[in-house]
């Protein structure tokens, strides 16, 4: 391949540059032929396009799956709905028949915090029937109705008139405790005041005596105990004298004597004679 002027050229300063020429001076002539020497030479083959990796399709992640959140807890299980008590069904049970009825008995809410029901005491052919409230705690223990410390003044009062606990008979309006001794509801007295009625008529009573507010309300229809006090009403013919709720009179000892002239009358009526008790009644102050 012949030489050409470029390569002439820097075999020349080559030369100059191993003898220690720094810089070199180029005559006109020279520069032309060096132009013309460039522009003569070959266009430069253009460079291929840089190759183009084709781009991988763009990974789409699979739609997030939803796991449904567990169910709550389940709570304690639903009290049972309320079975009315059919009164026709109760008309022909006897004593034992009707305890066991009461035994079972889910007509109210009372039922579900119930230690055992509270029936009834004392003698089926009694004369002389006390109609309370409800159950207390002590009640509610025992399945005997009035044996709390209202129950032993009761007692006191049942010997100040001439008779022994045995010779009566003792029951409430409702048969099992409402939650810490409160008054019983309306739909509570309600649903079980077909068991009370169906011992009333089993026992036939000559006379009742209901002690306090609740029983005057629902077994007489009346309301205002310390107007009704001492006044006779009556519960389907048979004569009914209401008068204070012995727990009452714990707290107010003050109506003892009121309490007491109201079991005189009943006395009375029953053949007693009140001046024939033996030493101050215990119901008196």
């Amino acid at each position: 391949m012949p030489e050409t002027i470029i390569d002439a050229l820097v075999r020349v300063l080559r030369r100059q540059a191993a003898a220690g020429t720094r810089s070199a001076m180029l005559s006109a002539d020279t520069r032309a032929a060096m132009a013309a020497a460039g522009s003569s030479r070959a266009p430069a083959r253009p460079r291929p396009p840089p190759s183009r990796q084709p781009v991988p399709p763009r990974q789409v992640a699979p739609p997030r799956q939803v796991v449904p959140a567990p169910p709550p807890p389940a709570g304690p299980p639903a009290a049972a709905a309320p079975t009315p008590v059919d009164a026709a069904a109760l008309a022909s049970l006897g004593w034992e028949e009707l305890r066991a009825r009461v035994r079972e008995c889910q007509a109210c809410a009372l039922c579900a915090e119930r230690t055992q029901t509270v029936f009834g005491d004392g003698n089926h052919q009694a004369e002389l029937m006390f109609i309370g409230e409800g159950p207390g705690r002590d009640e509610d223990a025992q399945g005997i109705p009035f044996v709390g410390a209202a129950g032993q003044l009761l007692t006191r009062m049942i010997t100040a008139m001439q008779f022994e606990r045995s010779d009566v008979y003792i029951a409430n309006i409702v048969k099992c405790r409402p939650p810490r001794n409160r008054v019983p509801e309306a739909s509570e007295a309600q649903a079980c005041l077909p068991y009370l009625r169906r011992q009333i008529e089993l026992l036939r009573p000559k006379i009742i005596v209901t002690l306090g507010a609740i029983p005057l309300q629902f077994l007489l229809g009346k309301s205002g105990i310390s107007r009704e006090r001492g006044t006779w009403s009556a519960y389907n013919d048979i004569p009914a004298m209401p008068t204070y709720h012995p727990a009452h009179l714990l707290r107010a000892p003050e109506h003892k004597r009121d309490v007491w002239a109201d079991l005189r009358q009943v006395m009375v009526r029953l053949g007693k004679d009140p001046a024939a008790t033996p030493r101050r009644p215990p119901a008196g102050p």
